[in-house]
């Protein structure tokens, strides 16, 4: 027991050693020359002015971070009756959004032209005048050479639906169909 108190002892010894340092002396007397000179005066701060509250009267409005909902039309508008078939059944190149289908090529047999598209999964599909491809209700209205022309029904926003035309070109020089694009109008 005498020996751990005599080993304490000797540490606190050891830190308080530490402490003495002769250099404090010249700190001491800076900061009493310090001390001695004669402070400035520092200019008074401005007034504030008291706080005035705002009360928020906007409670009952939309919220600025939530989207603006459409409002109801009041009067009829031009292509009411305009609406996709959700009756029919769909077609192998409805699956698919229509930039992800790529034309490959054309045919024209007995006068009648039909579209080589492939489809995401490397199927190739032949189709004509008249047939769906999209996700957005996309009828083939037109097939040349190197194009086919779509008219696809998409909802305007407001509760009713317009015509998009859409297009899948087949580039030239470019057999495999690989770089074709969805162009709109």
């Amino acid at each position: 027991m005498t020996r751990r108190l005599l080993v304490g002892l000797a540490v606190v010894a050891a830190l308080l050693a530490g402490c003495g340092d002769p250099h404090l002396e010249a700190l001491d007397q800076r900061l009493a020359s310090l001390r001695e000179r004669p402070s400035g005066e520092l200019p008074n701060l401005p007034e504030t002015p008291d706080y005035q509250p705002v009360t928020y009267d906007q409670a009952g409005s939309r919220s600025p971070f939530m989207p603006e909902r459409p409002q109801a039309q009041t009067q009829a508008d031009e292509g009411d009756d305009l609406a996709p078939d959700l009756s029919r059944p769909r077609e192998a190149l409805e699956r698919y959004p229509l930039d992800a289908l790529n034309l490959v090529g054309t045919l024209t047999i007995d006068g009648r032209h039909s579209a080589l598209i492939r489809d995401p999964r490397g199927e190739v599909h032949a189709i004509r005048v008249g047939a769906h491809a999209g996700t957005d209700f996309g009828r083939i209205v037109q097939i040349t050479n190197d194009a086919v022309t779509l008219v696809e029904i998409v909802s305007n926003g407001q509760g009713g639906w317009v015509e998009r035309r859409r297009s899948l070109s087949l580039s030239a020089g470019d057999k495999s169909g690989a770089g074709n694009t969805a162009g709109g109008q």
